[in-house]
């Protein structure tokens, strides 16, 4: 029999989640039509610990009310939803919030991801699955107080808390945007930033850094080998 197993490493992930920033809440909100999903998702994110459930929608209409009267952390968005879909709620909403799909469908993966969500939950969700979503999305918001100070078209300044940290663009390895923020990936470190990937490629020299995706653009001198698959 496995399940004690595999009950201690559960607790084992939601602790780790648990002691990343105590005593911070983030706000949650569920969009889903079917009400035994909606049920089903709330009774697991209530089981992790700091997950805060703001509200239920049962549509997109309803979202897009509920958010323009409250701020919330984590968007968990059903996609396929009579009226509108989870995907054009997504586009439609001018500040989108760190955005998690949950579908029974596989087929938007590719589109949603576009969209440059967290991650693509395919239903049934389970707490493992969930835990691990959570986390990297937590990581994100932990680092929200990360905020562009000056860009020049050498570096960039950047507010970690109360510190103001200059970073050389000629250092970056890679950008990848993560729906609102930017991660920037160095050797052996990276920031968050809240803003989009746009703002940055603007300042970044065409010479040096080369858009491969939506989401990324990469240092052309960091790249060691192009795989064709």
């Amino acid at each position: 029999n496995h399940y004690p197993q595999n009950n201690q490493k559960r607790s084992a992930d939601i602790m780790e989640i648990q002691g990343t920033e105590a005593g911070r809440n983030y706000r949650c909100l569920v969009v889903d039509d079917n009400k035994i999903s909606t049920l089903l998702l709330v009774q697991l994110l209530e089981q992790i610990p700091d997950m805060q459930i703001s509200g239920t929608c049962a549509s997109a209409m309803e979202a897009i009310a509920f958010l323009s009267h409250t701020k919330i952390d984590l968007l968990f968005l059903d996609i396929e939803m009579p009226g509108m879909s989870g995907i054009e709620l997504l586009q439609s909403l001018k500040e989108q919030p760190l955005t998690i799909f949950t579908s029974a469908n596989r087929g938007y993966a590719i589109e949603a991801f576009e969209l440059n969500v967290i991650d693509y939950i395919v239903k049934p969700v389970l707490l493992p699955r969930l835990l691990k979503t959570v986390r990297r999305a937590t990581e994100l918001l932990e680092d929200e107080d990360v905020t562009i100070n000056e860009i020049s078209n050498d570096y960039i300044f950047i507010k970690d808390g109360k510190t103001i940290r200059r970073i050389l663009f000629k250092d970056i390895y890679y950008l990848e945007a993560k729906g609102d923020y930017v991660k920037i990936h160095f050797a052996d470190k990276n920031y968050v930033i809240h803003t989009s990937l746009k703002v940055l490629e603007e300042k970044l020299s065409a010479r040096d850094f080369i858009r491969v995706h939506r989401s990324y653009i990469v240092a052309i001198e960091k790249i060691d080998y192009i795989e064709d698959k």
